[in-house]
């Protein structure tokens, strides 16, 4: 399969390597002034972001913050795009998600400095590692 003109300075004519994340996790939304979350002690997957509306928290599903604001949606899985990847890496999402849009899979994507994650429902999650690989990519189960 050739790869799109768009996408440039990806792994083999545009195939990435994934791997599934053991982790069940919650996507969370808290208020602006709520105070910083604090990450789980040990290793497993956590995220915060702030913007002036919110705190967005990705996290282990038994690690969610509570309260009555607080929105949770929990069941998703991690697809880790296998890092580091260079910044001049053009296209990368567009690569994995566009495909997943085609079969109406829902994604919630989390970058950090080295890889970028992308986080699927449970009960979708076969669904895009099929569609995944069907598309060249390697994706390797947890």
């Amino acid at each position: 399969m050739k790869s799109p003109p768009w996408v440039d300075g990806l792994g083999d004519h545009g195939h990435m390597e994934l791997r599934v994340l053991t982790d069940r996790l919650s996507v969370c939304r808290l208020l602006p002034g709520d105070p910083w979350p604090t990450p789980p002690v040990g290793t497993s997957f956590f995220s915060a972001t702030r913007t002036q509306d919110e705190i967005s928290v990705v996290c282990e599903e038994d690690a969610a913050p509570t309260g009555d604001h607080v929105k949770v949606e929990p069941d998703w899985r991690a697809l880790e795009v296998v890092g580091p990847l260079d910044f001049s890496m053009v296209g990368v999402m567009s690569t994995l998600t566009a495909p997943l849009a085609d079969v109406d899979v829902s994604v919630f994507v989390v970058s950090t400095y080295d890889t970028d994650y992308i986080l699927v429902h449970a009960a979708a999650l076969e669904r895009a590692i099929d569609v995944l690989r069907a598309e060249g990519h390697a994706v390797h189960a947890a």
